[in-house]
């Protein structure tokens, strides 16, 4: 373990030290964070596995770094969504934000795994989480309020409607019961939260 991590400041530096994090994450996803070690990091990253330990202290460091990988491919394209609403049009909004939400979910279905399973021993990772979730319902609260959506309950709406879609993202992506018919269950969802927001 290092005692004097650097921060690097050329380029090239910068890119090593992303290409670890990219090899985190790679690795991570495939095989799940306790079966990786930094060697094998180090190796798929091309670099050796003392400028692995010039860079992080840990191989947790390093999980920390791939988390922030994992939430731009999965946060991007729904920050999108938020940004291109424009009318309180929730028949077409809510639709939007369900296939928005399952598609980042099946893309990065196995890092997600990883993930969400040290949230519930890892404090950090679990933080991370939380304040990711909490900035989703404000950014999406404080939009619908610009647009003239009452502020009196949005938050806990629109807390709510995100449990909602992301437990159909789930289910649709991991679970898969055979039981289940994905368009009628997307349209009862659907159906329930406009009648949540329109209330």
């Amino acid at each position: 373990m290092a005692e004097n991590i650097r921060e690097p400041k050329q380029k090239r530096s910068i890119e090593k030290k992303e290409r670890i994090i990219e090899a985190g994450y790679k690795l991570f996803a495939e095989k799940g964070y306790f079966n990786t070690n930094t060697a094998e990091i180090a190796k798929v990253a091309g670099v050796s596995t003392g400028i692995v330990y010039g860079y992080f202290h840990d191989k947790r460091d390093i999980l920390l770094g791939a988390m922030e990988i994992y939430i731009r491919k999965v946060f991007t394209p729904i920050f999108s969504l938020l940004d291109g609403i424009s009318s309180l049009d929730f028949k077409k909004i809510i639709p939007s934000a369900i296939d928005h939400v399952v598609r980042a979910h099946k893309t990065n279905a196995a890092m997600h795994t990883t993930l969400h399973s040290l949230s519930s021993e890892d404090e950090i990772v679990a933080a991370r989480f939380a304040s990711l979730e909490e900035e989703m319902t404000k950014k999406m609260s404080e939009k619908l309020i610009s647009l003239g959506y009452p502020r009196e309950r949005v938050y806990e709406k629109v807390h709510t409607a995100m449990d909602v879609i992301q437990s159909i993202a789930h289910e649709e992506v991991y679970d898969k019961h055979s039981y289940i018919d994905y368009f009628v269950m997307r349209t009862l969802v659907t159906d329930m939260l406009v009648r949540l927001f329109e209330e």
